[in-house]
């Protein structure tokens, strides 16, 4: 199954719409976006909407402004916590098998690991055994988001927490000793892929950046990976390009993927 980002950056759009366009242009599953913020003041409708429109669900993305508070002992700290935990509840309720979230904000500032925090994400990991729902953690940027990421799952060995590979975050600020593959490739929930030139987090479609896809689709492969190939493109390095046009491009470049990912 080909998957994207609900939010592919075309704001004048309504849900309701981007949804049609996302099945027009060929495309089986879709990743919703799950907070209220003022793009998706309706979010919990998506579900349905998506749905409709003839596409499969296959993760929530959690918010991550805040990711950094459930490090620590403060109010923020308990809202983020439980705000994950209602996030568990509604991958249940509305059966989306996976929710994907950060393990940290990468602000130059974001708190030190701390105790609290591992136990937070211990007590996530198992209400998501009990709700059958997957929590799938993401890589993040510079080695000390994806250290914090790391130990998260080293320290939690839940049948339920994985780890969902972002593409251009790995390549935009490459870690050469951080082969996550090698790590966690058997923990492999999710997928969130798009190009960049090396220097930052682009969401550029596939084909467009720097990205050695052909290594990279055979790295994925090798790991065992059964799930959707997943875009989480942007188009603001294609200005002025309608989004029929966009999401054509993007099919096209995931197809591309799906071949060399089952060539192998």
């Amino acid at each position: 199954m080909l998957s994207i980002f609900s939010w592919f950056g075309y704001r004048e759009l309504s849900h309701a719409e981007s949804f049609r366009l996302i099945r027009q242009a060929g495309f089986e599953g879709i990743l919703l976006w799950w907070d209220e913020i003022p793009d998706c003041p309706d979010y919990r409708q998506h579900p349905e909407l998506a749905r409709r429109a003839g596409l499969c669900v296959e993760n929530i993305h959690t918010q991550f402004e805040h990711a950094d508070c459930i490090w620590e002992d403060s109010a923020a700290g308990q809202a983020v916590y439980e705000y994950y935990l209602q996030c568990v509840d509604d991958c249940a309720a509305f059966e989306i098998p996976t929710m994907v979230l950060h393990p940290l904000r990468t602000h130059p500032t974001s708190p030190q690991p701390s105790q609290l925090g591992l136990e937070r994400f211990k007590r996530i990991a198992e209400r998501a055994e009990q709700r059958g729902v997957n929590v799938a953690v993401e890589n993040m940027r510079g080695a000390q988001a994806i250290a914090r990421g790391t130990w998260v799952l080293e320290q939690i060995g839940s049948p339920r927490l994985g780890f969902c590979y972002d593409s251009g975050h790995h390549h935009a600020r490459h870690v050469p000793e951080a082969d996550l593959f090698a790590q966690f490739g058997h923990r492999l929930t999710a997928l969130h892929l798009h190009d960049n030139d090396g220097t930052d987090d682009q969401h550029l479609l596939p084909f467009d950046g720097t990205t050695d896809w052909s290594a990279q689709m055979r790295r994925i492969a090798a790991t065992g990976y059964r799930g959707p190939t997943a875009l989480e493109v942007e188009p603001e390095g294609y200005a002025g390009m309608p989004p029929e046009e966009f999401l054509a491009r993007a099919y096209e470049r995931a197809k591309r993927l799906d071949q060399l990912r089952n060539s192998v």
